[in-house]
């Protein structure tokens, strides 16, 4: 019966899944054994949603938007059987798992598999190593993640708690982005006319743009509490491009956990989360009934010079009246209230609030921070552009096409898939083992930008040795305006082990490098005109995606690889990929 719970399709639909998700995991409730097989269908199809009063067909998983959780336990085993039904080409990724000897699941297409092809499935199998928290799986081509994602949910090992108070419930509340046309129409036209894509039309929570956008109050995310409870909210920032600050009116979160790892817990009133985080926070409800309702927003925070979706979703926080009898009642006629929240560019906020992130480092759950440093690397991320093609009128920079690079180099996605090359020994005419480690050219990163803004393009790789320890500095750039980048990487948990404003400074900056307890993510902002140190240790092989989480920077090339060979040991080797790979 439990597997059959796992694969219901019954809570299809957004409302049902944002009131659904106030259950407590049921899935879970029964007698189980740590390190059980966990079996999931995802079937890949069209299905039409109305949002906004404007109903589209889009691709979605078993007919839900957004769409069904994942719930494992540390340990356990998750097998996720994808059988794709619609026209175009799909691959999902399992953002933040670790993926141990399991690249072949990891789901980047072109780097980690060939895309599921019309009428083909393939299998992603993994088992959740170290690891406890919220994450989350999308699709990861072209940009079918604006409606292809949901949340991943790993339950600490039976009998071991919380390293915080049990709350009552357990609640995912996923931010996304809802565009009224076909995303995919979006990001290729503006691929072909070189300028920046159309903006979203709202943003929604659990799928929801809510009360504040035109014929959208019926689509509202409410979260039931009582008062005197403690809710385990699990925040996922699914949207496409934009980073975000959230808060709930008169009520106080407290931050413990990001990108599935624990942290040091502190007090906010607001957060910021970029696309590709995720964070746990606590919300302690107040301690009787309140007499009144409370937004919860969620805006963006935006640095770049580009347009961007200035606008703003909002769900209400509800409390049960205190005179409800066995069945919750809620009164629709009280006064609602609102938070303030930073202003659109309030990079300072940002930057205090990412300054008291701070891994837990406790004996159960400790910061393994590289000491030493095997490879230091120094990337510079930012914007550029590309020639426009002869007998056409483009709408980038002065008659250009925007591009977007890593140490200059826009990254050029092959035809057949980098893992595959790389294990059969058949990279050549794929990709190249000579990524730049630091920029081709020096220059004042954060003042006057250069003249000349064209990018180079290839795929090339960094390769690594199996368990290199690496310290990675990521450099913000002036060229087309300062912008915070999210990078995330695959394969890989890193420690965030310092960040600053202007360009990094390689003599003095180190030596402010918090090497005790920095927190430990997937997924890093770069701070707009700033710099970003991380260190991790490359005990993973197989090829790994490294990529700006803004999904147009990635269209246009801020992405690249790496390369991590195989160790000596049985089991520091990649294992031969699964007879059902898909073939491009």
């Amino acid at each position: 019966m439990d597997a059959f719970l796992l694969h219901s399709r019954a809570l299809a639909g957004a409302l049902v899944f944002a009131f659904s998700t106030l259950l407590l995991f049921p899935e879970l409730s029964c007698a189980q054994q740590t390190g059980i097989t966990r079996h999931y269908k995802f079937d890949i199809e069209m299905t039409n949603v109305t949002r906004l009063c404007h109903t589209k067909s889009m691709v979605t998983v078993n007919g839900q938007f957004p769409g069904p959780r994942i719930v494992a336990r540390e340990g356990d085993r998750v097998i996720v059987k994808v059988v794709n039904h619609v026209q175009s080409n799909v691959s999902i990724h399992w953002h933040g798992v670790r993926q141990l000897r399991s690249a072949w699941a990891d789901g980047p297409a072109y780097v980690a598999q060939c895309p599921i092809q019309t009428g083909q499935s393939y299998v992603y199998n993994f088992t959740i190593v170290a690891q406890r928290g919220t994450l989350f799986w999308h699709a990861h081509i072209s940009w079918l993640r604006a409606t292809i994602y949901g949340p991943i949910i790993i339950l600490p090992e039976r009998g071991v708690p919380y390293p915080f108070a049990k709350p009552y419930k357990e609640v995912p509340v996923i931010f996304g982005e809802w565009w009224n046309a076909d995303t995919e129409a979006v990001i290729n036209q503006a691929l072909q006319t070189g300028g920046g894509p159309n903006v979203s039309d709202a943003y929604t929570i659990n799928g929801l743009p809510g009360p504040l956008y035109d014929c959208s109050a019926k689509d509202t995310f409410k979260l039931r509490v009582k008062p005197g409870r403690t809710y385990l909210l699990r925040i996922i920032n699914a949207a496409l491009n934009d980073e975000l600050f959230f808060s709930i009116a008169n009520h106080t979160l407290t931050m413990v956990e990001v990108d599935a790892v624990y942290m040091k817990p502190f007090d906010t009133n607001t957060l910021i989360i970029t696309p590709g985080q995720t964070a746990n926070v606590l919300l302690r409800t107040k301690l009787s009934f309140p007499g009144a309702t409370f937004l919860m927003l969620a805006r963006p925070y935006a640095t770049g010079q580009g347009t961007f979706d200035n606008s703003t979703t909002a769900g209400i926080l509800e409390y049960q009246h205190p005179n409800a009898s066995s069945s919750p009642s809620f009164s629709k006629k009280l006064p609602r209230l609102k938070p303030s929240l930073p202003s659109l560019n309030d990079t300072k906020f940002v930057a205090d609030f990412t300054s008291k992130l701070r891994s837990l480092a406790t004996t159960q759950y400790p910061a393994k921070v590289p000491q030493t440093i095997d490879r230091h690397f120094f990337f510079t991320v930012g914007l550029g552009t590309s020639p426009c093609p002869k007998n056409q009128t483009c709408q980038g920079p002065n008659g250009t096409k925007f591009a977007a690079t890593v140490n200059n180099v826009s990254f050029s996605m092959p035809t057949t898939a980098l893992l595959q090359s790389h294990f059969f020994g058949q990279s050549k005419g794929v990709y190249t083992p000579d990524f730049p480690i630091v920029p081709l050219t020096a220059f004042n990163y954060t003042g006057i930008p250069p003249n000349n803004t064209l990018v180079s393009n290839g795929t090339r790789l960094v390769v690594l040795p199996f368990n290199t320890s690496v310290e990675l500095v990521m450099q913000d750039t002036s060229i087309l305006g300062n912008e915070s980048h999210p990078l995330h990487l695959h394969g890989f948990n890193y420690f965030v082990v310092g960040q600053g404003f202007g360009n990094y400074d390689p003599a003095e900056d180190p030596a402010n490098f918090n090497l005790a307890d920095p927190v430990e993510r997937n997924t890093v902002g770069v701070p707009p005109g700033g710099w970003v140190a991380i260190r991790f240790l490359a005990d993973n092989p197989g090829v790994w995606f490294m990529h700006c989480h803004l999904e147009v920077h990635t269209s246009w090339g801020l992405k690249m690889a790496w390369l991590v060979l195989d160790g000596h040991l049985p089991d520091q080797k990649l294992p031969p990929p699964p007879a059902d790979l898909p073939k491009c």
